[in-house]
């Protein structure tokens, strides 16, 4: 019986993975599809650079915490196709996910394939009535296949960067700002996460003339007292203990979903009890249980993280700067990336760095490339054929970390191998 990984191979066979923005296409769709998303409560936009999937995660646990129901649409999945649907109280199965594709295909229209899984997850979230659909968005915004509702419930963007210049022209901060900011609804309730100074002005100057309820990131903050982290803001101190979440973006990004579960009118109580739940996969994730510890020594740990961009690499770089062990990288990454640039972000931080290429993702960069680079920068370096191989290479009795970084995919491939 086929499995969710060779169906989602089949399926990137069957439509483009080539990204093609634009919203008519979709849009034909759906209206083909009688319109099923306008079915879906309180639709609800997560856009940004970085932190997404942190953000709607942590918002998701909040939701339900309160004994709301929600819909999820995460991008991408990290190893397993239906982890990228969540319906109410449990992940779409493959016989829901082959269905719903079967309808779409009948339609004849040309769809790219994460048009495709945009419109898996429409069709089945219609059919659950849940209090909340969130929706992380793709590319960009202007041209998302996310960009369907006319008036959402919220749109929420987290922290803007140079990601995706080549999208872009002219290549700049403020047109990445434009063409995810300035396509927001005038009709919808707005959050801005945090962001640094400059971009924070040119988003403000972008949202200006926007109708929309706007909340902008300096209405709350993260404060330390006595080693311990709090939200605050102007009616309420939250006790930040997590177990899980270690570095300052991601804790900007469960501030900014804090201030957006108060603002639905969820207890303070309610949300100091969750945090300590909450995790998120592939994000500063160590790995406790599972194949891979039996093939790392005891005194070795092992820590996943899928950054690839300047500012993901910079907030790991600050974590892992703190740390008093010995660390060795396992490197993969994708072609489109600007691995040379994302690497200089780690200036000190490794004794060691293995190269691996990612298994099954066409993009990815050799390890020999990843190599060269790496030594370019002054790092001693080795390839492996893969990551199991680069684990071996780096594994000894010696205590140390052992970072898989780089790559969402790559992280994805580690996860599903554990």
């Amino acid at each position: 019986m086929i499995n969710s990984e060779t169906y989602y191979e089949n399926l990137q066979k069957k439509y483009s993975r080539s990204i093609s923005l634009g919203l008519f296409r979709i849009k034909r769709a759906l209206k083909l599809l009688n319109n099923p998303h306008l079915k879906l409560k309180r639709p609800s936009n997560i856009i940004g650079s970085d932190g997404k999937f942190t953000c709607l995660r942590s918002l998701q646990y909040f939701i339900e915490a309160n004994g709301n129901t929600t819909t999820a649409n995460f991008s991408p999945h990290l190893y397993d196709l239906r982890n990228r649907f969540w319906l109410k109280n449990r992940f779409i199965s493959l016989k829901e996910i082959k269905k719903y594709e079967n309808i779409i295909s009948k339609l004849k229209v040309k769809l790219s394939l994460f048009e495709v899984l945009t419109l898996i997850h429409i069709l089945a979230a219609s059919k659950e009535n849940a209090d909340f659909s969130l929706q992380e968005a793709g590319l960009l915004f202007k041209g998302d296949a996310s960009r369907v509702w006319d008036k959402p419930f919220m749109q929420v963007c987290t922290n803007l960067n140079k990601q995706h210049l080549e999208w872009v022209y002219p290549k700049t901060i403020n047109e990445i700002c434009r063409q995810k900011v300035g396509y927001m609804s005038n009709n919808t309730n707005i959050y801005i996460g945090k962001q640094k100074p400059k971009v924070l002005s040119i988003v403000k100057k972008i949202l200006k003339k926007n109708k929309s309820n706007i909340t902008f990131p300096s209405s709350w903050k993260i404060i330390s007292k006595n080693k311990k982290l709090f939200y605050k803001d102007n009616k309420n101190i939250i006790k930040i203990k997590s177990k899980y979440i270690h570095s300052k973006g991601l804790i900007d990004n469960l501030g900014l979903s804090i201030k957006i579960a108060l603002d639905l009118n969820i207890k303070p109580k309610i949300i100091e009890k969750t945090i300590p739940k909450i995790s998120y996969e592939g994000r500063i994730q160590y790995i406790t249980k599972g194949k891979l510890r039996k093939l790392i020594h005891r005194k070795e740990d092992l820590l996943l993280d899928g950054c690839h961009s300047n500012e993901s690499a910079s907030n790991l770089y600050n974590y892992l700067k703190q740390l008093n062990v010995p660390i060795y990288g396992l490197w993969g990454m994708q072609k489109n990336k600007f691995p040379h640039q994302f690497l200089k972000n780690f200036n000190g931080i490794f004794k060691k760095i293995v190269t691996f290429k990612i298994e099954n993702e066409p993009n990815a960069m050799e390890s020999k490339e990843l190599k060269k680079i790496a030594n370019k920068l002054g790092y001693e370096t080795v390839d492996a054929k893969n990551f199991k191989e680069g684990l071996k290479i780096i594994s000894s009795k010696s205590k140390k970390i052992i970072l898989v970084f780089g790559s969402l995919y790559g992280v994805g491939s580690v996860l599903k191998f554990n």
